[in-house]
């Protein structure tokens, strides 16, 4: 019996929500592709198009990845910059990424620039806070991921470092922008087209980093 139509058979059982869920990941392209050349999620080509887009690797760059389970952006990532300078951290549990080192840690909790030893030239965070369904809490949500994310970013960028943090369409806040464009030389919105087409999920992508002056 065919694989899709046992899983639609399956399906059957769940509820609404669930089989919506599972019919557009059957469906989905990506998907696919992702198993046939080995990637570890679909989200591996939004970090693919970014950086073809805007040149974010290079060999010997020291990356951190944000919320990072189930590892294809740090498998992209690793490929890019050799092994030993990708670092994961995940509250989740990673399986081993040959040259990645998995941290897990709570980046909120942590002291993130002391457990690195060194600063980054690269800073990436596809984090997505879980929806609650009330839409007002959920743009704080997204939003506070995205402040604290940067806020690590201008601790452990070194100078002409870049930052990449997922947003959701009407989800970034006028302050962050504001902030972004202080601190980098070029700040730009960015879509990849592995972006699901009914998510408003979109990418800021900073580049250039300019390190504080110390006061």
């Amino acid at each position: 019996m065919p694989q899709k139509f046992q899983t639609l058979k399956k399906a059957k059982r769940l509820t609404k929500s669930s089989q919506k869920w599972l019919l557009r990941q059957i469906n989905d392209p990506f998907v696919e592709r992702a198993k046939l050349e080995g990637w570890r999620s679909r989200a591996a080509f939004k970090i693919i198009e970014i950086d073809q887009k805007f040149k974010i690797f290079k060999k010997g760059k020291i990356t951190v990845d944000l919320g990072a389970a189930p590892g294809g952006w740090s498998q992209y990532a690793v490929q890019k910059v050799g092994e030993g300078n990708v670092f994961a951290l995940d509250l989740l549990t990673i399986d081993p990424i040959q040259g990645v080192k998995f941290l897990q840690q709570d980046f909120f909790e942590s002291d993130v620039a002391a457990i690195l030893g060194k600063k980054c030239d690269v800073l990436l965070s596809d984090m997505a806070a879980n929806a609650t369904g009330d839409h007002q809490t959920d743009h704080l949500r997204i939003v506070g991921l995205l402040e604290e994310s940067l806020n690590l970013a201008e601790k452990i960028l070194n100078e002409g470092g870049v930052f990449v943090g997922k947003i959701f369409q009407g989800g970034s806040s006028n302050e962050i922008l504001q902030k972004l464009r202080k601190n980098f030389s070029t700040v730009k919105y960015f879509k990849p087209k592995s972006s699901r087409k009914d998510s408003s999920e979109t990418y800021l992508v900073a580049l250039g980093f300019r390190v504080p002056l110390a006061e």
